[in-house]
């Protein structure tokens, strides 16, 4: 076990323990105990009998390879998390078989020390490794005592056969001692249980230090014959040392992502279902989903080269902001999971969450440019949520949606919101049928002028009539099919068949727009223009015969302004009607950027006229803003007189309501419009003046 086990495997920074923490006691304790042995033992060799030995060129060449053996380790998959093995180990213990406690400890010593220097550990690392390897020495130099060997540099031991006994206890000592030391300290690091880090790396670690070990004797009866011989030793240790890491190399490269270096999922599976099987009975186990936001811009705009530096980047970041034993894995594009192995509760799980988005919305320069990150995170506990892995992946990705649609960065698993039940499962499958057996609906329901009650056009509003459910209500399957594949399809099957409707009602003298809802990734479609420009030519109707509401959430998507979709249909003539507004964020800039006609007011707001102040100064700013902008508003949600007429008064062009017209099939609607759009009919309301209820 090297100098690096105190760090642990996934946390690469090398700051000290928190004074006063279970970790610095141990270490403090670890050090005191073996600096004193350390000393006791050179005080017992004496400076003269070390001088004397410092002249021959046995002691130089062992120095030597202890220190080369210090710094090229072991390294096997499962040891890694204690920092591998040091092949220093074969040369230090024939030289305390040889030469005794003292020169060993020494040599070790001196050997930590440099490769601590070599690869930049902090001192408490350094003194630390000292001070096991010290008394893992002292072990095995008792143990040898105990069987009457007490070799000193002046009476050096050659081992026999008869010896074997006693050199194996001997060597027991020294790795039981070695391995429970840096065990025990890799699990107050990382705050796992102890008995959970010697499982997981004690087997290869006893293979590897039985090999290393066992050839130590030899090297002592070889030093005892003719030291020139002992650097051929080196040889097998090469060998070994290659095999190994070509080995290591190869698992790596099958648990670890190839562009940051992190865990994939194989290797998160592993350790989160060794998390599981450890869990103790008042803490959690947490696993965090993790999707950069507007990351696809960044690989759109500047190439995939750029794309991966900021994956590293963030990967990098990731890991120097979790805490010791958690393990960062990437999944795959710009998604990145978190494990946090022992959690207390879901308030200390939101606290790493919220450190890690911290983390990443430092601005990073690349290419001459700043980007600023931002990330939603979904947050599933082991046993709050799910009882295993795939629960849990699948739980946090749901709070991850959540995150990402409702813009509050982190959330947590709510069974009320999860989208992915059997029963959904289902309506999914059963919406895919629907499609093709015309089982999809139109209804339509009318806008109507505040002023005079004419008609200002329609709204295509999709039902479904299920076989054996009945009705489903689009709030059910509307969110469903935007999660899946299916949306694009049914957007096309919606504008076929307002298209389709509107054509047949412009033919017959109903000249009124259709409006059809579609969702910012269908606005943003570029095969949306040719399936409206096809349309309108084949069924030989104009453009304003058609329009297209889209929620207000698409002006937080700066990549709408530059979409060369919403070009090509402003240069068809088709008009776009903002849905929902009031209920996202848009700026007057913004509203101005798109080539919007028509505002509609949130029904929310609506409801609540005479009963909140507030909501009516709300209502009246937009209806002001959207004036002054020459766009035309209208009000969703009218459900009575008195609201139509307190928007009316405050200027509010048209409605769409109950109130006004419920929505209708097609065949009812054609009655309804062509009762409104007679002559009588619109003489009689020119000469009253006043809206007329459905």
């Amino acid at each position: 076990m090297s100098p690096s086990a105190t760090a642990g495997s996934t946390d690469t920074r090398d700051t000290g323990p928190r004074p006063g923490s279970p970790l610095w006691a141990y270490l403090a304790a670890v050090i005191t105990v073996g600096f004193t042995a350390l000393i006791v033992a050179q005080v017992r060799l004496g400076l003269a009998e070390l001088a004397e030995m410092g002249r021959t060129p046995l002691f130089w060449m062992l120095a030597v390879l202890v220190v080369l053996g210090e710094l090229r380790p072991v390294m096997v998959s499962s040891s890694t998390l204690v920092g591998g093995t040091p092949m220093s180990a074969m040369f230090t213990f024939a030289v305390l078989m040889h030469y005794g406690l003292p020169t060993a400890a020494l040599l070790q010593a001196v050997a930590v020390v440099v490769s601590g220097l070599v690869h930049r550990r902090s001192w408490h690392r350094v003194m630390f490794n000292i001070g096991q390897v010290t008394l893992a020495c002292t072990a095995a130099a008792v143990t040898l005592g105990a069987f009457g060997i007490h070799p000193r540099p002046a009476s050096p031991w050659t081992p026999d056969g008869v010896d074997i006994p006693a050199i194996v206890l001997a060597g027991s000592a020294y790795f039981a001692v070695r391995a429970s030391l840096v065990c025990s300290a890799v699990a107050l690091h990382e705050r796992r249980p102890v008995l959970r880090v010697v499982r997981a790396s004690i087997g290869p670690q006893a293979l590897v230090y039985g090999a290393l070990l066992g050839l130590a004797p030899l090297v002592a009866v070889v030093m005892a014959h003719s030291s020139a011989l002992v650097p051929l030793f080196v040889a097998p240790l090469t060998a070994v040392h290659f095999t190994a890491t070509l080995s290591l190399r190869r698992d790596h490269q099958a648990t670890h992502d190839g562009l940051t270096g992190l865990p994939n999922r194989k290797m998160l599976i592993l350790r989160t279902e060794e998390a599981l099987a450890e869990a103790r009975p008042n803490e959690r186990v947490g696993l965090l989903l993790l999707d950069l936001d507007r990351f696809k811009e960044v690989n759109d705009t500047l190439g995939h080269p750029v794309g991966d530096r900021l994956l590293q980047i963030v990967a990098h970041r990731l890991t120097h902001s979790v805490r010791p034993g958690d393990v960062v894995a990437r999944l795959g594009g710009d998604e990145f999971a978190v494990l946090l192995p022992s959690i207390r509760d879901a308030h200390a799980a939101k606290e790493v969450a919220s450190r890690l988005r911290v983390a990443l919305t430092e601005p990073v320069r690349l290419e001459g440019m700043t980007f600023d990150l931002d990330a939603s995170i979904g947050i599933a506990l082991y046993p709050d949520h799910a009882p295993d892995f795939e629960l849990l992946m699948q739980r946090s990705d749901v709070a991850m949606y959540l995150a990402k649609e409702g813009r509050t960065g982190v959330e947590f698993y709510l069974p009320g919101k999860d989208r992915n039940s059997p029963e959904r499962l289902s309506l999914l499958g059963d919406l895919r049928r629907a499609i093709d057996a015309g089982e999809l609906d139109l209804h339509y329901q009318p806008k109507v002028s505040l002023d005079n009650g004419q008609v200002e056009g329609v709204e295509a509003l999709l039902r479904w009539w299920h076989p054996v459910r009945g009705p489903v209500s689009p709030v059910e399957f509307i969110p469903l099919a935007e999660q899946s594949y299916l949306m694009r399809e049914i957007t096309q099957h919606v504008i076929q068949k307002a298209l389709e409707q509107a054509a047949d009602w412009w033919h017959a003298g109903l000249a009124v727009p259709v409006s059809v809802n579609v969702s910012a990734r269908d606005l943003l479609d570029s095969g949306l223009p040719d399936q409206l420009e096809a349309g309108l030519a084949k069924l030989g109707v104009p453009a304003e015969a058609v329009v297209l509401e889209v929620t207000e959430r698409i002006l937080m998507t700066d990549q709408a302004y530059s979409a060369e979709t919403i070009r090509t249909l402003s240069g068809l003539g088709v008009q776009l009607s903002l849905d929902d507004f009031g209920t996202g964020y848009s700026s007057l800039v913004r509203l101005q950027r798109l080539p919007v006609s028509e505002v509609k007011i949130d029904a929310s707001f609506i409801r609540r006229l005479g009963e909140s102040a507030d909501d009516e100064r709300i209502v009246r700013s937009i209806i002001d803003l959207v004036r002054s902008l020459g766009l035309r508003s209208v009000a969703e949600g009218v459900e009575n007189a008195e609201i139509a007429t307190r928007l009316r008064d405050m200027g509010c062009h048209a409605g769409q309501g109950w109130w006004l017209a419920k929505p209708m099939p097609a065949a009812e609607t054609t009655v309804w419009l062509r009762s409104r759009l007679s002559p009588a009919f619109t003489a009689r309301v020119d000469d009253d003046a006043r809206l007329a209820p459905r």
